[in-house]
């Protein structure tokens, strides 16, 4: 359970629907990216929160409830599905913090993650609106894309879903998948599991296309080997949530925040270039991010940094010695700095 503030502004999190702030307007899915679709899902509960209550709500207290409050709420599944079925550990294009510090933005007040485990995946369709939504939540309207699926062997719909909370007076919107149509990308519907194709391919530009934003990494900074202080180019190693999914392995050119636990983004940020890979010129054995912050000479250590992924520079390769190292350092921030024009 979490309360998570930023600027007056709140995210409620929280594992447990007895602990939830009720009513609800519910948007429902499982939102990894929070991506531009995952908005338009979005959008409705915070216009009808709105609506009923003569205005945008962005700030409350947790402890204080009142009959008349309806808290915008997205609901969301943990751990994702997909881990759940298969057993295997998934990335997350939005980890935790990150997905908050999204949701807040929106002016999202809740955030309810759901425990996906076997109980849950054995409620039928009715069974899961009648308990969940309406008992436990209290919701009041509820929105989710056309494509949503749930209940037991998701055979729930997105029109099911209409049908059953009509029973209980509550309606349901369904939003259409929202697709990027801009003639120099491929038209296709956004969905996390494209954002991830891209990213891995290193089409940074359309993989930040579907998002809405920047492709983001947000980490604390940890002392490595140090080695790019000893050819002129000191870097930052960032530790990320283990949970984060990774782009393609290479170098970009990226925009650097320093953050406070809120994840807050102050001012316009640090240029600068990053590395994610193996370091094969020194024989590196495991994946790190390291950034190079143009013009900084300060202490990062123990800070933690919002990298956000603007241009793909080129592929990760091995050097014959750190002599060529350097120089393509030095290559690759000539053409970090043309980008964005400094």
């Amino acid at each position: 359970m979490l309360n998570l503030s930023q600027n007056g502004c709140s995210v409620w999190v929280t594992s447990s629907t007895e602990l939830a702030l009720v009513p609800t307007a519910v948007a429902l899915g499982k939102f990894d990216g929070v991506h531009r679709g995952h908005r338009q899902v979005i959008q409705p509960i915070l216009e009808d929160i709105g609506t009923r209550e003569g205005g945008d709500i962005k700030t409350f207290s947790p402890s204080v409830t009142s009959k008349d409050r309806i808290y915008s709420t997205v609901v969301t599944f943990n751990p994702h599905p997909q881990e759940f079925f298969t057993g295997q550990p998934r990335t997350l294009l939005t980890p935790l913090d990150e997905k908050v510090q999204q949701l807040r933005s929106l002016g999202v007040e809740q955030l309810v993650l759901l425990p996906f485990d076997k109980e849950l995946c054995a409620l039928t369709p009715e069974e899961f609106v009648e308990k969940i939504l309406i008992e436990q939540l209290q919701a009041v309207q509820i929105s989710v894309g056309q494509d949503f699926r749930f209940g037991s062997k998701r055979t729930g719909t997105a029109q099911d879903l209409q049908v059953i909370a009509a029973k209980h007076g509550v309606p349901v919107t369904i939003v259409p998948l929202e697709s990027c149509s801009e003639e120099v990308f491929p038209e296709a519907p956004i969905s996390s599991s494209l954002i991830r194709q891209t990213l891995s391919s290193g089409d940074l530009q359309y993989a930040n296309k579907l998002l809405g934003r920047p492709y983001s990494l947000i980490g604390t900074v940890v002392k490595g080997q140090q080695l790019g202080r000893t050819i002129g180019f000191p870097t930052a190693n960032l530790q990320l949530p283990k949970d984060k999914f990774l782009p393609l392995q290479g170098v970009y050119a990226v925009r650097v925040f320093i953050t406070d636990e809120t994840l807050e983004l102050d001012g316009n940020g640090y240029l600068g270039v990053m590395n994610i890979g193996n370091r094969p010129t020194v024989n590196g054995t495991q994946i790190s991010v390291e950034v190079h912050l143009f013009n900084w000479f300060g202490d990062l250590y123990g800070k933690k940094l919002t990298v956000q992924l603007e241009k793909f520079l080129r592929p990760e390769q091995k050097f014959p010695n750190l002599e060529a190292l350097k120089t393509q350092i030095q290559l690759d921030c000539n053409a970090a700095k043309a980008f964005f024009g400094c």
